[in-house]
């Protein structure tokens, strides 16, 4: 009997790694394959870019911003009707990929053409024609951000928090898609200070200025039940064991409460609150909003950094509360942060991808809206979105007042250098009856302060916005 007894055993045991492997191959087919063989990595990739014609992107409107056009011998060229507009959202096929070219890579090769058209198409020896990735981009939007930038070097993250679509992404300086095979070398080679192919929205890293006052009024929240009693008497300059800081042109508020100082953007009180707080807990909610974090984010990005912790010098604290010292963002970053805050504290997932369909149109797959974390409570989120309405009403972003749309958001203006230098930024909603909030990021790269520079942006953009088709 016990010889009988082993055998059972053996048997039983290759019984559940067999039934094991087949679990596993089930799942790696249906929910991992498609990853591994879009990695680039993959030399399968190469194979089907040999059967199959690379299909198109277009924006949420049907505009192709990506197409293959095949010449009489057979010749396959990349083409870009838009140029530099879409230059690293969309990316480029030469030399390597980058943007949608590379993540949205495996359905651009695949064809979900009629089965019977591929099958005759087989024995032709000709080529299937692949997908068309559908983006979420908004051609109007895009363009109004891209025309907004100018000349400056900068970056513009547009998202519609409700969804997590992302409707515009512009950096410059910027490249042409149709040309980048022939000025490659000048763009990569080892002398060349170009940064053209750096993805300034996720990749850029700025300190954040008075954007990152946002930040610091959260945190006095949390510590402050009764934060709504805050006042502090703004004479335009504050000091601390001989550091002082200035409010911007010595400017004096005089008595201001939470909502108007972050209104008017006043150092000075800022400076106070920041010494006030319990630096351990400041780190961890800044963390919580996704400093020093992985970010949802399908394109190449950087962590944003924060680094001011307990023990630090007086000097360090009253800087870093305005947002200079050591902390760097990048535009995505606040993008993020600020669609929390309009969507009652719920960050969702981002998305560039819509869906995809086969060329005819016939959809394949889609990608929903799915909720990534909760950054903050509904309660804190509608404070700070109520206090960001103010900078519109009553103080430096009052420009987008007035307007057929409610807005809100937070200037800043970032020292970088010495002589005072600075970068120029805006993160902020705009809201419209029956249409989805729409969130925007801005930074102009050392034009000089964020209510003359960056919000003519922003409102560029929410003007284009809200310029198209309602939805539904």
């Amino acid at each position: 009997m016990v010889p009988n007894r082993e055998f059972a055993v053996v048997t039983y045991l290759f019984l559940a790694v067999f039934l094991g492997m087949i679990a596993y191959f089930v799942y790696f087919q249906s929910e991992k394959s498609e990853a591994f063989i879009n990695s680039p990595y993959n030399a399968r990739q190469d194979l089907l870019a040999k059967r199959t014609i690379r299909g198109d992107i277009v924006s949420a409107q049907g505009d192709v911003l990506a197409t293959t056009n095949v010449a009489a011998d057979g010749t396959e060229s990349r083409s870009y009707p838009y140029g530099r507009m879409f230059a690293h959202a969309i990316g480029f096929h030469t030399n390597g990929k980058s943007g949608i070219e590379l993540f949205g890579n495996f359905p651009l090769l695949r064809s979900h053409a009629f089965f019977l058209e591929n099958i005759l198409n087989g024995l032709r020896d000709k080529k299937n024609t692949g997908d068309t990735v559908v983006t979420t981009l908004d051609t109007a939007v895009q363009k109004a951000a891209y025309d907004a930038l100018g000349s400056y070097q900068g970056a513009v993250v547009v998202m519609q928090p409700s969804t997590g679509k992302i409707l515009a992404m512009v950096s410059k300086p910027d490249f042409d898609p149709n040309t980048i095979a022939s000025e490659w070398e000048s763009l990569t080679s080892a002398g060349s200070q170009s940064s053209v192919l750096l993805n300034r929205a996720t990749q850029g890293l700025y300190p954040p200025g008075s954007t990152f006052k946002i930040f610091t009024l959260f945190e006095y929240i949390q510590e402050h039940k009764d934060y709504k009693k805050y006042t502090y008497n703004c004479q335009g300059s504050i000091t601390k064991e001989n550091s002082t800081i200035h409010c911007f042109h010595n400017e004096v508020h005089g008595q201001v409460d939470l909502k108007s100082a972050l209104a008017d953007s006043c150092n000075t009180s800022f400076v106070d609150i920041g010494l006030s707080l319990n630096l351990d807990k400041f780190a961890k909610s800044n963390n919580s909003l996704l400093f020093n974090s992985p970010l949802p984010c399908d394109f190449p990005y950087s962590k944003s950094s924060y680094a001011l912790s307990a023990g630090a010098a007086s000097s360090e604290i009253m800087q870093t509360s305005i947002g200079q010292g050591k902390t760097l963002v990048s535009p995505y970053h606040l993008a993020l942060v600020m669609s929390a805050i309009d969507n009652k504290g719920i960050l969702m997932k981002p998305y560039i991808i819509d869906k995809v369909t086969n060329y005819n149109g016939n959809e394949v797959l889609a990608n929903e809206p799915a909720e990534y974390d909760t950054l903050l409570t509904k309660k804190k989120a509608a404070v700070l979105k109520q206090y960001l309405q103010a900078g519109v009403t009553q103080g430096t972003s009052s420009s987008l007042a007035g307007q057929s749309y409610t807005a809100g958001g937070k200037t800043g203006s970032a020292e970088f250098t010495d002589a005072k230098d600075s970068h120029a930024w805006f993160v902020g909603f705009a809201s419209k009856k029956g249409w989805e909030d729409i969130v925007v990021s801005v930074v102009v790269e050392g034009a000089g302060t964020g209510g003359t520079f960056a919000v003519p942006v922003a409102k560029a953009v929410f003007d284009a916005y809200f310029a198209g088709i309602a939805n539904p």
